[in-house]
C-alpha cells in the first residue's frame, strides 16, 4: 500500500512538471508569435508586464525584458498562494511561472502574422488552452491564477469571467497608453482566451445528476465514498410501466466529476437509469472539493 502511495505521488509529480512545460512553450508562442508582433496586450501579469517593459523603452530607452518583469510581479502572488491555498500549490506555481518566464525568454520572437486581429485570435487560443489545460491538471500558471481561483472560491464565478474583468481593466489602461484601436483587438484576445479557458477547465462547471435504481444500499456508499457529495434520496418510487418499486437519487457534480461518476454507476449499478440536466444554478452552499 505504501510503494502504491509512494508511486502514485512520483507519477502525479511527473504529470504535473510535464504539463508545466507544455504550458510554458504554449505560452512563450502565443506571446512572442502573435501578442508582441501584433501589438496585442495580453492582460494579466503579462499585460502589466508588457505595458511597464513598453514604458520603460518609450521613457528612458531601457529594455527591460517582459520575462524579468512578470517573474518579479509573480513574487506578490505566490505569497498570497502561500497563505490562501496551500504550499503544494505554491511549488507548482513557482515551476511553472520558472518555466514560462525560462521559455519567454529563449523562445524568439517571430513574426508570423501582422493582421493584430488574427494575432489577437489565436494568441488567445493557444494561451486559453495552455492556461485550461495547466488548471485542469492543478497547475497554477502563476500571474494572477492565485487571485482569480480564491475569488471563485469565494464568488462561484467561473474562472474565465473573472479573467475577463481583471483584463479589461488592463487592456484599457494599456489602450489609454498606446492607442485604443489595439485595445480593442487586446480585449477580443482575452475573450477568446476566457471561453477557451472554461471550455478546456470545467471544474467550476456544475450539472444535477438524477439517477434510478433498484441499489441504493450499493450506490449510495460508493458514490459517497468517491465523489463525498450529498445525495438526496426519495425511496420507494415506482415506474408507471411496470410498477417496480425503485429509488430516486438526486445530487450535484461538476463536470470533472462526471467521468467518475460514470465509472461507479457502470461498477456497481449498470442497469441504474441516470439522467444529467446542465446549465443549473446554485443558491445554496457547494463546496469546492479540489484546490483549482
Amino acid at each position: 500500500m505504501l510503494n502504491n502511495k509512494r508511486e502514485s505521488f512520483w507519477q502525479d509529480v511527473v504529470t504535473k512538471l510535464t504539463i508545466a512545460m507544455i504550458y510554458a512553450v504554449l505560452y512563450s508562442m502565443a506571446l512572442n508569435f502573435f501578442w508582441q508582433p501584433g501589438h496585442i496586450y495580453s492582460g494579466g501579469l503579462t499585460g502589466i508586464a508588457q505595458t511597464l517593459s513598453t514604458l520603460a523603452e518609450r521613457a528612458d530607452n531601457i529594455n527591460i525584458p517582459i520575462s524579468v518583469i512578470y517573474y518579479l510581479l509573480n513574487v506578490p502572488m505566490f505569497i498570497l498562494a502561500w497563505f490562501k491555498i496551500n504550499r503544494k500549490f505554491v511549488v507548482f506555481t513557482i515551476i511553472a511561472v520558472t518555466f514560462a518566464s525560462f521559455a519567454i525568454q529563449i523562445m524568439p520572437n517571430m513574426t508570423l502574422i501582422e493582421d493584430p486581429i488574427i494575432c489577437a485570435v489565436f494568441g488567445g487560443l493557444i494561451n486559453g488552452y495552455s492556461m485550461g489545460l495547466a488548471l485542469k491538471h492543478g497547475i497554477s500558471t502563476g500571474g494572477m491564477d492565485a487571485l482569480i481561483i480564491t475569488l471563485r472560491q469565494a464568488t462561484g464565478i467561473s474562472v474565465g469571467a473573472i479573467s475577463m474583468a481583471f483584463n479589461g481593466v488592463i487592456v484599457l489602461t494599456a489602450g489609454f497608453l498606446f492607442g485604443w484601436p489595439y485595445a480593442f483587438y487586446s480585449l477580443v484576445s482575452i475573450f477568446v482566451s476566457g471561453k477557451t479557458t472554461d471550455l478546456v477547465y470545467v471544474k467550476h462547471q456544475k450539472v444535477q445528476v438524477m439517477i434510478i435504481t433498484q441499489r441504493p444500499d450499493v450506490v449510495i456508499p460508493a458514490l459517497q465514498k468517491k465523489l463525498k457529495r450529498g445525495i438526496t434520496a426519495i425511496p420507494q418510487a415506482y415506474g408507471a410501466y411496470d410498477f417496480n418499486t425503485q429509488s430516486v437519487l438526486i445530487t450535484v457534480i461538476t463536470v470533472y466529476e462526471m467521468e467518475i461518476l460514470a465509472a461507479i454507476m457502470k461498477k456497481v449499478d449498470p442497469k441504474a437509469f441516470v439522467s444529467v440536466s446542465q446549465d443549473i444554478k446554485i443558491l445554496g452552499t457547494f463546496e469546492e472539493l479540489d484546490i483549482v
